[in-house]
């Protein structure tokens, strides 16, 4: 299993393909995909047939997963930065490495 630079609730930036330039909040890690679902970015309609609980059915608009390699974190600055890790007070803790803070 590899290890994802992204956690669910990071603001990320898309640095590549159809949506770049959009900033959203990370909802959700596919971690077995590679991938993730970023809040108002990357959005498809969804046609959903009539059920119980929605007795209209039609078209719904949600957010498809994007690959992690086409996101990168922003930190407090606002600026798209890579992620380390270091030691801190025994805890592994997650770094920019543009502005060398603790996320």
């Amino acid at each position: 299993m590899t290890k994802l630079k992204i956690k669910s609730g990071d603001t990320v930036r898309v640095i590549a393909g159809d949506h770049k330039g959009q900033e959203g909040k990370v909802q959700k890690v596919l971690i077995e995909k590679n991938k993730a679902i970023v809040e108002g970015v990357n959005m498809i309609s969804k046609h959903e047939k009539p059920s119980a609980s929605n007795p209209q059915g039609g078209i719904k608009e949600k957010e498809a997963p994007i690959h992690i390699s086409n996101l990168s974190l922003i930190d407090k600055n606002g600026d798209t930065t890579r992620v380390g890790y270091r030691e801190k007070d025994g805890k592994k803790v997650r770094f920019s490495k543009k502005s060398n803070e603790v996320i």
